[in-house]
């Protein structure tokens, strides 16, 4: 892999930023190049969530991803707003639970994952972001599977360790989807 460019897209509260944070260390640990940017709105919670996230084995020149490599799109409108700016043979991984729109290009790669059903069904409410994360780790093998998980424990913080588990059954998940 000489790079990866991804764009994280949804709601405030989804685990948007949480996501790309994840990858990012698990890149880092991996000992790869890597850029992190997140993007809200003012409203926080239930406002739009968005995150770039680039890893590379070479510098990267500027940590804005305009034509992702792949999208994940949480929500219907972030679906809406990107679609057209993935990368001809890129990948659009959708959460299906909540976006029952279908994409038309047929240059790219669609996933549709039943993400909020799936950890809703696995006593995981709320982790749909972490099934996605594991379904896209298994399309694009951007680390290692040990530093995939060191990049969760280094995004979980102290008083939250107690999610720990949750989020690695999650990622399994979705690895399995």
């Amino acid at each position: 892999m000489s790079g990866l460019n991804v764009l994280f897209a949804g709601f405030g509260g989804q685990g948007i930023l949480f996501t790309g944070k994840v990858m990012a260390y698990a890149a880092l640990m991996e000992g790869k190049e890597l850029s992190w940017l997140p993007s809200y709105g003012p409203e926080m919670r239930g406002g739009t969530a968005n995150c770039s996230v680039c890893i590379s084995d070479e510098k990267i020149g500027s940590p804005l991803v305009v034509n992702p490599d792949v999208l994940v799109a949480m929500t219907l409108p972030s679906l809406e707003k990107f679609e057209n700016a993935v990368v001809p043979g890129g990948k659009i991984i959708i959460d299906s639970s909540i976006i029952d729109k279908k994409v038309e290009r047929t240059d790219i790669d669609v996933i549709y994952l039943d993400a909020s059903n799936i950890a809703e069904e696995n006593g995981l409410k709320g982790a749909a972001n972490m099934v996605i994360l594991g379904r896209l780790f298994k399309e694009c093998g951007f680390c290692s599977e040990e530093n995939l998980d060191k990049g969760l424990q280094k995004s979980i913080p102290p008083k939250k360790a107690n999610l720990l588990d949750s989020n690695r059954k999650a990622i399994r998940l979705g690895m399995e989807s």
